[in-house]
């Protein structure tokens, strides 16, 4: 009995003893890779600082132009609306260049649109750096907020499974993100994928500005591929939905034009005079003007005569 005491002694003594060593080298490891850890973290900060520091650059710079883009358009409107006051002495020469000007106002159309892209690229890098600078913040790479597990060893979460990309609702993309992506695709002619870009825009974010151009721009498509049908109607909603959009005085003459080329004569007419009454001093009532010229009629419509018994 005094033997197998003794030995269980010996046994217990030698375990507890021999299990130290090892303790002790898990413990070492558990410290360098928390060292390891640390020192990533400290890398990916100077990273997140660096690239902050030159997005603000480049956010300053694309400032700068679209401040002078908007300068650009603000001159092209004035003087537009001096050489429509100019119009009826100047005769088909002003006409001509009230044209050009028209495309000119489209480019700058397009590089504000342009700018709108990068600035959104942008917005959406920091968004980015900004979660992972919060997930970092949070707690280490592989264990949840709170868990004092060690590697190796199951948390109090190991079970939970993590939010995956599928189970969130998908939210839809900024408007002028939106627009700028169907602006590109029209500009391209890629006209089916614009038509549902400009759809997008219409269906979340109808009460935005940008809403009545992608109408308008919907009309345009149509136009374009001859459904001038569809463009009627894409036109009129501009008109009925969106009086106040830049787009409005497009919208009439390009409705009163689709309606010339589905030979409805008088509708054209009438929505020609109807923006010449309604937009006098725009560059759409010029051509509005010159095409009534052209087809022989008065831009304005004759009042009737008194009646008399």
């Amino acid at each position: 009995m005094r033997k197998t005491l003794a030995l269980s002694a010996f046994l217990i003594t030698f375990l507890a003893f021999g299990s130290v060593p090892r303790a002790h080298a898990v413990s070492k490891e558990i410290i360098q890779l928390q060292t390891q850890v640390q020192q990533l973290q400290d890398q990916l900060q100077h990273l997140q600082d660096s690239q902050n520091q030159q997005l603000s650059v480049m956010q300053h710079v694309i400032q700068a132009i679209a401040d002078n883009v908007n300068r650009m358009g603000s001159t092209m409107t004035t003087l537009q609306n001096q050489l429509q006051s100019q119009n009826d002495a100047g005769g088909g020469k002003i006409e001509q260049l009230s044209t050009q000007m028209q495309g000119i106002n489209d480019s700058v159309d397009e590089l504000r649109s342009r700018i709108d892209k990068m600035t959104a690229q942008l917005q959406a890098i920091q968004s980015q750096l900004q979660n992972v600078n919060a997930q970092q913040q949070q707690g280490q790479p592989g264990q949840q907020p709170g868990d004092n597990s060690q590697p190796g060893q199951p948390g109090p979460n190991q079970n939970q499974q993590p939010a995956t990309p599928q189970q969130t609702q998908p939210q839809a993309p900024p408007v002028k993100q939106l627009y700028q992506g169907a602006m590109a695709d029209y500009q391209s002619a890629h006209y089916d994928l614009a038509a549902n870009e400009f759809g997008d825009v219409l269906r979340y974010y109808p009460q935005d500005d940008l809403a009545g151009n992608a109408q308008f721009y919907l009309g345009e498509i149509a136009y374009r591929q001859g459904k001038y049908p569809d463009a009627i109607k894409n036109y009129e909603t501009v008109l009925q939905n969106f009086p106040g959009s830049a787009k409005a005085p497009a919208a009439q003459l390009r409705k009163g034009e689709a309606e010339l080329a589905t030979h409805q004569r008088e509708e054209g007419i009438r929505d020609l005079r109807a923006l010449i009454a309604r937009y006098p001093q725009t560059p759409e009532a010029a051509q509005a003007r010159s095409r009534l010229n052209g087809l022989g009629v008065r831009t304005t419509a004759s009042k009737p005569s008194a009646y008399r018994e």
